[in-house]
């Protein structure tokens, strides 16, 4: 039997049950464009009832340049901690370690706010960020080296975000922004104004499209994790991740 959307559905849902993966190449052909992408993370959701009636209120937003399409995928809120986190039993085969920074909307917004937003006027939406750590997994035999649609379609690899104490936001010289990660016992690695958009801000005004889209009000209070300074970064079993943003604060999960 040809695969389907559905079947796709029920094999990712399966999956996540389960605590297995599911291996990619036959569906390969089902998601056809983000849209597809999109109708798997909306069942999933409704499967696992995430969110129930509410809007979701935490996001992943983000992609590898300014010319990329843009992923987003909205998180389920049993997989976000405060710092400092402890992994536990969590689901998280592959250790995927990815440094960022989250941002807080201070107000509502809607369809017809968000359809006119530039990088500029969504900056002067948020009152709030954040250093957040996102653990990345994938429910695809491929993990990371699954095909991008597959990947959004299960939430962008998504696995747990962890989140430090909110600051106010503030713009910056985002091309002097430090970050240093620490691996265990394995050293520390440094990065300066490696976010791949240059801004963690160039994600809000299509996400907050995307989000207000089916007519739903992203509330104040919703927060974005915006994409890695750090490319993706292995996790040990046993090491205490901790990551350091100069100005904004750090953050850390024990793996």
């Amino acid at each position: 039997m040809s695969a389907t959307l559905d079947s796709l559905i029920d094999q990712l849902v399966a999956a996540r049950r389960e605590r297995r993966t599911v291996d990619a190449t036959p569906f390969e052909p089902v998601i056809r464009n983000a849209d597809d992408a999109y109708l798997v993370q909306a069942a999933l959701a409704n499967e696992f009832d995430w969110f129930g009636e509410e809007v979701p209120g935490y996001w992943k937003s983000g992609g590898p340049s300014r010319t990329a399409t843009l992923g987003h995928s909205a998180l389920p809120p049993a997989g976000v901690w405060r710092s400092p986190a402890t992994l536990g039993d969590w689901p998280f085969a592959l250790g995927g370690i990815e440094a960022e920074v989250a941002l807080r909307v201070g107000v509502d917004v809607d369809a017809d706010r968000a359809a006119d937003l530039d990088v500029d006027s969504a900056s002067g939406l948020i009152d709030a960020m954040t250093v957040s750590i996102e653990l990345v997994d994938s429910r695809w035999t491929q993990g990371f080296k699954a095909p991008s649609l597959l990947r959004l379609a299960d939430l962008q690899l998504h696995a747990a975000l962890v989140l430090g104490d909110w600051v106010p936001y503030v713009r910056r010289d985002w091309s002097a922004q430090r970050c240093r990660v620490t691996l265990g016992t394995r050293g520390t690695s440094e990065f300066t104004g490696s976010h791949a958009l240059g801004d963690p801000a160039w994600v809000l005004p299509e996400w907050l499209r995307h989000a207000t889209a089916d007519g739903r009000v992203v509330p104040a209070g919703t927060v974005v994790t915006t994409g890695t300074w750090c490319g993706l970064l292995i996790a040990q079993p046993g090491d205490l991740v901790s990551v350091e943003f100069d100005g904004i604060g750090q953050a850390s999960v024990q793996v």
